[in-house]
């Protein structure tokens, strides 16, 4: 399989059509798209610790969930992390690409996966597509699902907004869920769970007739790439490897 295959065959599953206006993703970095590929590194984040690793590990691509490109680039220079980091990859002949909003959107992605973990059944699109909500076998307390949530995830530290509505219908927007709170009320979700609602938001949980939960954006959302680590090898039967330690933790 090359690289340009790669992407063709995950561009199917996620396709370009789901990705939000904003957003940048895709085949970012390659020196040769038509390069054949031998083991992959599935990563959250293209960071440089990510990018050596992927030089230790002789990965010829790393596929990662946040794009490595976001914003514009005025110049490619070693002055710039992103300018250092597109230098070496394109020096040690490794491709990058990169699967966002449209892997947020699309059936089996983060949000799918990060029902599926919790045990959220039932599950539908909310809101903008991109969200999901859906019903847990049992309802139990705010503070009993915050628990649930920290084991599964292995967050360690999780904020809660408690409206003092029992969990029942819960949404989830991995990453950040913030824009999403008037959409999971329409939903009837009792509580949203995202990775980043930030405090005044949270604070105000109680006002907005919803439990909230933020769980971290790197725990809401990395589960995509341990997935493509596990499911690769046997889809594509292309050899991967996975690595985490663009984890931000609490200290």
């Amino acid at each position: 399989m090359t690289v340009r295959e790669l992407y063709t065959a995950l561009d199917a599953r996620y396709p370009a059509s789901l990705s939000a206006e904003w957003d940048n993703d895709g085949l970012m970095c390659s020196a040769d798209p038509d390069q054949r590929i031998s083991r992959v590194l599935c990563a959250l984040d293209v960071t440089e610790a990510v990018v050596e690793e992927a030089v230790r590990v002789q990965a010829d691509v790393i596929l990662s969930h946040h794009p490595l490109l976001f914003h514009p680039l005025a110049a490619v220079t070693p002055e710039s992390p992103c300018g250092r980091r597109v230098i070496r990859l394109l020096g040690a002949g490794i491709s990058v690409l990169s699967f966002h909003t449209r892997a947020d959107a699309a059936e089996g992605g983060v949000n799918d996966l990060l029902c599926a973990a919790l045990g959220i059944a039932s599950v539908v699109p909310f809101g903008d597509g991109i969200g999901r909500v859906g019903e847990l076998s049992a309802s139990m307390s705010a503070r009993d699902f915050v628990a649930h949530t920290k084991g599964v995830l292995g967050a360690p530290t999780v904020l809660l907004g408690d409206a003092g509505l029992p969990v029942c219908r819960v949404a989830v927007v991995g990453g950040s869920g913030k824009s999403e709170i008037e959409a999971a009320v329409a939903a009837g979700a009792d509580t949203l769970l995202s990775g980043r609602l930030s405090y005044e938001t949270v604070n105000e949980a109680r006002e907005l007739g919803i439990n909230l939960v933020e769980a971290g954006h790197f725990y809401t959302e990395a589960l995509l790439p341990k997935h493509w680590a596990s499911a690769l090898p046997v889809t594509l039967g292309v050899a991967t490897a996975y690595f985490d330690t663009c984890r931000i933790d609490a200290v």
